[in-house]
């Protein structure tokens, strides 16, 4: 959210619109904890930066006179932060989001915020992992873990990553009364669109031997299934240290993290005969074209077998 101090540097008429735009994002979209960290924060900054910038507290009406070379300025200043282009391209977006609710709302309208271009962004593929490597993930999730519940939880968490190709924020997200049901996996995805994922028996077997080892009751269907150390809902950053540990230790790329699971499954799918639209679905990708890049990589690989195998290449 954003923070009180951001606040204060607002005239009240914004300040009280941002409440409501926060409230709207949380309560209404629903979107993630992750982009309303990142939209708010992002918010804030160009707050600070009006204050500065005219020498005074910012109201609805100075939002709406924002210039494209006001909005310039402020991205200039952020480049000279060394805050990355995508990064920067995020900022704008999320500007982008409160000025758009505000126009939709009747309440204001900025007509430069459409004019400013959004940084070049280098074209990235996803990094997924052989299908050794995965396998070496899902089966030694339990090394350096002291407590054997510890473990079988890892082995659990990255299996069904990589089975069902789950975000890790999905994963974390299931409780109890989400187990796996007639060998199919409900999961509430970005948007708060819910899509049915096959489970493998594997996935199954994994989550039964973690919850028979796991100390914490299970009679509780509202309970997390992952829990840390201290009964909580297990954190990604915890997940995200297990895996570089074992990264580390079995000498796997830097690109073994939770989310190649992700990408992992996507592409050895579409290896293995799945059509785009099939992984799409499975994924809960909006559009085809985010689930489109796995061809690119596919045909990357294509080509590095080509080029190692072929006699003239």
């Amino acid at each position: 959210m954003l923070k009180q101090e951001k606040l204060a540097l607002c005239a009240e008429d914004l300040r009280e619109k941002l409440e409501c735009w926060q409230d709207y994002l949380q309560n209404e979209k629903q979107v993630s904890p992750h982009t309303l960290r990142a939209y708010t924060t992002d918010v804030s900054h160009f707050i600070a930066f009006l204050f500065d910038h005219l020498g005074k507290s910012p109201g609805l009406n100075d939002l709406s006179a924002v210039s494209i070379r006001d909005f310039r300025s402020w991205l200039s200043r952020k480049a000279i932060e060394k805050t990355s282009n995508a990064s920067r391209a995020r900022s704008l977006s999320g500007i982008k989001n409160l000025l758009s609710w505000l126009d939709k709302q009747g309440i204001m309208h900025n007509a430069a915020i459409n004019t400013v271009r959004s940084p070049k962004l280098p074209h990235k593929l996803p990094r997924p992992l052989h299908e050794n490597q995965a396998f070496e993930v899902i089966t030694n999730g339990d090394m350096l873990e002291a407590k054997n519940w510890i473990g079988k939880r890892n082995n659990a968490l990255f299996t069904l990553l990589y089975g069902c190709g789950l975000r890790i924020s999905e994963a974390l997200s299931l409780n109890l009364e989400n187990m796996p049901r007639d060998g199919f996996l409900r999961v509430i995805g970005k948007g708060n669109k819910e899509r049915q994922v096959p489970v493998i028996s594997i996935v199954e077997t994994t989550l039964d031997y973690y919850l028979e080892a796991c100390p914490y009751p299970t009679d509780d269907l509202n309970r997390p299934i992952f829990l840390g150390s201290h009964g909580k809902r297990l954190n990604q950053g915890v997940a995200q240290r297990a895996m570089r540990r074992i990264r580390s230790s079995l000498g796997l790329p830097g690109n073994a993290t939770p989310h190649a699971l992700r990408h992992s499954f996507a592409t050895h799918l579409l290896q293995n005969g799945a059509n785009l639209r099939e992984i799409q679905e499975l994924l809960g990708h909006t559009s085809l074209s985010t689930t489109q890049r796995y061809t690119e990589v596919n045909a990357e690989e294509m080509m590095r077998i080509y080029n190692a195998a072929h006699p003239r290449a």
